[in-house]
C-alpha cells in the first residue's frame, strides 16, 4: 500500500535536518565569544579572590608586627639612636632594643634581650620619624626631635608591604602607620 503525501514540498521521511555552513560558523563564533567571556571572568575572579586573601594575610601580619613593636617601644626608657630606617632604645634594665628595616631583604627585625625576631617580611618601604610629646601650638602636630634623639617621646612609623600574585607585583596593603608614645 502506498502512502500519499498531503504536502508535496515536504522533505522525505528519511531526511535528517542539518545546519548549513554559515549557520555552523555563526554558532561556533558565538560559542567562542561566550567561552572567552567566561574564561576572562574566571581569571578576574581568581585574581580578586587571591588578592583579598593576600590583603587579609598582609593586614594580619602588619597588625601583629605593630602590636609587638608598640608593646616593646612603650616599655623602653629612651631613644638612643635614630635613623629613618632604624631605631635603638635603652631599656630601664640597661639592655638595648633595636628595630631595623633592611631594604635588600625586605625584612623588619626587632633585636632585644639577646634575640632577633623578624616582625615583617616582604616590606617594600619603612620610615621612622621621631617627635617630642608636646604638640605644636595651633596645629595638631608634634615638635620634631630629629636633632636630639634623647628628646624623643613619640615615634611615628609607616610601612608598605606587597607580594607577587599570579606573576604581577601588587601592593595589596596600603601604607600602615602608627604613632607610638614612649611611656617612661
Amino acid at each position: 500500500m502506498l502512502l500519499h503525501r498531503s504536502n508535496p514540498s515536504a522533505a522525505p521521511a528519511n531526511a535528517t535536518p542539518a545546519f548549513t555552513l554559515p549557520e555552523m560558523l555563526v554558532s561556533i563564533a558565538i560559542g567562542g565569544m561566550v567561552l572567552a567571556a567566561l574564561g576572562s571572568l574566571m581569571v578576574y575572579s581568581a585574581r580578586s579572590f587571591v588578592a583579598i586573601g593576600n590583603y587579609i594575610d598582609l593586614d594580619k601580619a602588619s597588625r601583629n608586627a605593630l602590636d609587638q613593636m608598640s608593646r616593646a617601644i612603650r616599655q623602653t626608657a629612651r631613644l638612643t639612636s635614630y635613623s629613618p630606617t632604624s631605631l635603638t632604645f635603652a631599656n630601664t634594665d640597661g639592655t638595648q632594643l633595636s628595630v631595623t628595616w633592611n631594604p635588600s631583604t625586605r625584612q623588619v627585625t626587632m633585636t632585644g634581650n639577646g634575640s632577633t625576631k623578624t616582625l615583617l617580611t616582604q616590606c617594600d618601604y619603612l620610615y621612622f620619624d621621631i617627635s617630642q610629646r608636646n604638640p605644636t601650638y595651633g596645629v595638631f602636630d608634634f615638635y620634631p626631635a630629629t636633632n636630639n634623639a634623647s628628646l624623643c617621646k613619640l615615634v611615628d612609623v609607616s610601612w608598605r608591604c606587597s607580594r607577587t600574585i599570579l606573576g604581577r607585583k601588587i601592593n595589596t596593603e596600603s601604607v600602615q602607620t602608627a604613632k607610638i608614645v614612649i611611656r617612661n
